[in-house]
């Protein structure tokens, strides 16, 4: 199927797990699509896997400045965009007293900070109609010990679907989310815990999952491409939870 084709898309966060696989499945409907990353050795294995007509750039998704940039490169590559995924994000987990200003902050300005002045870097290209997707998480409502702060970064950006949408469906502009559980995705490997110890907090989490298991990349991509095509033009301001049940509980 060619549900994409002749659309524009840019990826943040697309060089692993979620993103990477959601650029796999634009590319495959027929999408144009420029991805983002930080970290130098995924972004040239996301090029060399995803091929040359791929745009892949180093873009920090914490840093306002950045934000502008990419706009301006995504703009001079595409012209117009039709769909922003605003996938990259970071998920730290520590109990409440463990958090200092720091790491507060740090959270906060690439989950929420970073996507919310990109959106408003990108109002000047965006096409219309066009969608954005931002990916959120099901700890924006529930109350999991130690995602005090990860839980309210999305509850924050699941807040934005909601406003944006407000503001800029006069545009054309649709935005939507999508909001997963827990995902086989690199992600949880960032927490800096050793093995044994991830190993306890990976089977931590798949005990409240009511299916029993890690959702994958691909289910949570699905997702995003229904949102990202035509298919979905009457969803604004939705969001689609893919927790296996957890948020039900």
């Amino acid at each position: 199927m060619e549900r994409l084709k002749g659309k524009r898309a840019l990826i943040t966060g697309g060089t692993t797990g979620i993103g990477l696989e959601t650029a796999r499945q634009f590319l495959s409907e027929g999408a144009r699509v420029a991805i983002t990353g930080k970290n130098p050795a995924t972004l040239e294995a996301a090029r060399k896997e995803l091929g040359a007509d791929v745009l892949v750039i180093e873009s920090d998704a914490s840093d306002v400045a950045a934000q502008k940039m990419l706009a301006e490169t995504i703009g001079n590559a595409f012209g117009d965009l039709d769909i922003l995924v605003a996938n990259a994000g970071i998920a730290e987990l520590r109990p409440v007293e463990q958090w200092d200003e720091a790491g507060f902050d740090h959270s906060f300005a690439i989950n929420v900070k970073g996507p919310f002045f990109l959106v408003q870097a990108l109002l000047p290209i965006f096409a219309n109609p066009s969608s954005i997707v931002l990916t959120t998480s099901v700890n924006a409502h529930i109350g999991m010990p130690n995602s005090s702060v990860y839980g309210a970064t999305k509850a924050a950006l699941l807040s934005l679907s909601r406003t944006l949408t407000g503001e800029l469906i006069s545009r054309g502009i649709r935005v939507n989310a999508v909001s997963p559980g827990p995902i086989e995705t690199p992600l949880y490997g960032k927490l800096g815990l050793s093995e044994s110890d991830l190993k306890t907090v990976a089977d931590s989490i798949k005990s409240q999952v009511p299916v029993r298991r890690f959702g994958t990349a691909t289910e949570v991509a699905k997702a995003i491409l229904y949102f990202a095509s035509d298919e979905s033009a009457f969803a604004v301001g939705s969001e689609i939870m893919l927790d296996g049940g957890m948020g039900t509980l």
